[in-house]
This record gives structure tokens, sequence and C-alpha cells, in this order.
């Protein structure tokens, strides 16, 4: 392939664990993944305390937004490799036909922005789900993808996610 792995995360509010895991992706996978979040029913804006994480473990959080997937359907969006679902809510919702036929596993994690009680508990909550993310993303990188056809590769993606 001579072009990244475009590896699009959803959530229904694409304010938390999908742009938590767009940007550990790029991190962690650049050069070989190209990493992007959308929601089915965007907040309009990235959780404060999904930023600060972010930013304390010294990750780019400048551009980040909350956005449609419906932006990932249209012409013109980028072909995408795999999709997957981190959110339980996103994972059974009828999602828009995707360019590129990508591979999809669903990767779910309880919602840190759901948590009730102190900004100590918040964060508490966001970094579990930065934690779990973090490892399935860790491990996802770390298959022989050239060596995997899709129905190894899909079924390796959804041990990942425990489903």
């Amino acid at each position: 392939m001579d072009r990244p792995f475009n590896v699009l995360f959803l959530c229904t509010g694409n304010s938390a664990r999908s742009i938590m895991s767009e940007v550990m992706m790029n991190a962690m996978g650049a050069p070989r993944f190209c990493a992007f979040s959308a929601g089915s029913h965007p907040t309009g804006r990235v959780n404060p305390f999904a930023l600060e994480l972010l930013q304390k473990n010294r990750l780019p959080t400048e551009g980040l937004r909350s956005k449609d997937w419906d932006e990932f359907a249209r012409p013109g969006a980028p072909e995408l490799d795999f999709v997957f679902t981190v959110c339980d809510s996103a994972a059974g919702e009828v999602c828009p036909i995707w360019p590129g036929q990508p591979i999809t596993a669903h990767w779910g994690v309880p919602d840190p922005a759901a948590v009730e009680g102190t900004d100590e508990e918040k964060r508490r909550a966001f970094f579990k789900a930065y934690s779990t993310l973090q490892n399935r993303i860790q491990l996802f990188l770390s298959l022989p993808l050239a060596k995997l056809d899709r129905v190894a590769l899909t079924q390796r993606l959804k041990e990942i996610g425990g489903s």
C-alpha cells in the first residue's frame, strides 16, 4: 500500500473516547496509520477532561473537534481501512456506507463523560478509558497486518475488543 492505513474511531458524541483514540493512534501509529474520529450525534465540543488527559500525556490537541460521521461517508473522504466503534450505542446504530469497505470491530469502553461525582472521580474514569484504549491500540499496532487475511484480521480485532 502506498499510503497509510486510515482508521476511523466512532462514538455517539465524539467528545472523549473516539477523540482520545484518534490522537493516540496518530501518535503511536505514524507513519503507517492515519486516524480520524467522528460521532453519530456529535456534541460539538471535545470534553475538557479528555483534553486535559491528552495534554498531560504530551499528546497534541490542537485542531481537535467533535464531528459528524457523515463527513467520512461523503465523496472525497479518506478511504477507510478500519472502523472501530468505541461505545456501545454507536455500535448498535446503522452506520453510513464507508468508502473502501473497511474492516470493522467493536471496542466498547464505558463512557467516562457519563461519570457523576467529583472532578477526581471523573479524571479516574477518563484515565481508565484512556488506558484501555491505549492497550487496544498497542495490540492492534503489533498485529502482522501483511500476514493476516481479512477473516483472520477481523477475528483478531474482535478479540482485542473483547467481543
